[in-house]
């Protein structure tokens, strides 16, 4: 076989009016672009936030918590940071540690996805979940 015939070689030609090169910006390379707008809520960010405060209150440190929840000192502090996302398992091993209920670090973390989503927060079940759950029950 030779490169003409060749699958892995053989390349189409360029359509009409394309040029081999990417344009250069006008502003030159490393031309400042328009920033990403970064919003959006991140899941871990939010986990890791709720796990360092319930930390802090304790005034316990980074490195009493991860030998604990036998977890590296690193990766807890990337935890914390929102950088890694926890397995189900490494948070309920820190939740542990903490001596923190996973559902209440949990019901944290949704309160506060909640109002950075504009969402009020219910302080009691509503009325009608409380309606619809009885008849459910009969």
């Amino acid at each position: 076989m030779n490169k003409t015939t060749h699958p892995r070689t053989a390349r189409p030609g360029r359509p009409a009016g394309r040029t081999a090169m990417r344009p250069v910006p006008a502003a030159g390379y490393g031309a400042p672009v328009e920033p990403v707008k970064t919003d959006n809520v991140l899941l871990r960010r939010e986990i890791g936030e709720v796990l360092r405060s319930v930390r802090q209150h304790q005034g316990r440190t980074l490195r009493e918590v991860s030998s604990q929840a036998r977890v590296s000192l690193g990766y807890l502090s990337e935890v914390e940071r929102g950088q890694k996302e926890a397995s189900s398992e490494l948070l309920a091993s820190i939740c542990q540690a903490l001596d923190a209920p996973l559902s209440a670090v949990l019901r944290e973390v949704s309160d506060r996805i909640a109002l950075s989503e504009g969402v009020s927060v219910p302080d009691t079940v509503p009325d009608e979940l409380v309606r619809q759950q009885r008849l459910f029950l009969r």
